[in-house]
């Protein structure tokens, strides 16, 4: 089966800056892959080409084997660092945003999710707590049955307890076939859910390998190898 993603000499430039240089990556189906790099290392913009909402400087980018655009929209779904959904909203408008925008989205497995913690279809976004409000757009995410799921930051400031909820959300909640990268600096909080990692520094990719080669070759956890190769 073709692999749901693959770049060759990827760059992204920003006013003669590079953020991206040269990335060669190639991501099977059926994995969850953590994307992981210090602050400003290219995990977002690397995302966001994915995504489509940047273009290549130079280099190839694959979705499927599609040039990320319309048709890869249709099977990648996308949680950005920011919260994108209105304060105003209730859980319901948004819901029926999803299930207007998106025809994979499964709407009885949103609901089943909201009702597991107790919010009700009737609330507003801005009634909520900024954990609870992070837990919705990632139900939203995570209720589509979509080929790939780009997780940007997050359990990027959220609370303990709503971090382990939000990674079982992610185990629990995609097929076997779909893949997930996820990028985090979080590394220790993440590592229990992923197969595979990928390492981005300055733009490039320093490492990527299967976290189980790690703790059998350096006899280590990923976050501790981390921060031997990043010093940190």
């Amino acid at each position: 089966m073709e692999p749901i993603l693959q770049c060759s000499g990827l760059c992204k430039n920003y006013s003669g800056k590079e953020a991206l240089r040269g990335l060669n990556l190639t991501i099977e189906r059926g994995h969850i892959v953590g994307l992981l790099g210090p602050n400003g290392s290219g995990k977002s913009t690397f995302i966001k080409l994915c995504n489509g909402l940047l273009t290549p400087s130079t280099g190839t980018l694959t979705i499927a084997g599609m040039v990320p655009g319309v048709e890869t929209k249709k099977i990648v779904s996308y949680l950005p660092e920011r919260t994108y959904l209105s304060d105003w909203m209730r859980v319901d408008d948004v819901l029926s945003a999803f299930e207007d925008f998106y025809a994979d989205f499964d709407k009885p497995r949103a609901l089943d999710m909201l009702q597991r913690l107790q919010i009700r279809t009737s609330d507003r976004l801005h009634t909520m707590s900024k954990g609870t409000r992070e837990k919705v757009q990632l139900i939203l995410v995570m209720s589509r049955r979509a080929q790939l799921y780009l997780l940007d930051e997050p359990i990027g400031g959220v609370d303990p307890a709503a971090r382990d909820y939000i990674l079982n959300t992610i185990i629990s909640n995609y097929d076997k076939d779909a893949t997930v990268i996820l990028s985090t600096h979080l590394i220790a909080d993440v590592e229990k859910i992923l197969d595979e990692v990928v390492f981005v520094s300055n733009g490039t990719i320093v490492l990527h390998t299967t976290v189980d080669e790690i703790r059998e070759q350096q006899g280590t956890s990923v976050d501790a190898y981390f921060r031997e190769v990043f010093k940190c």
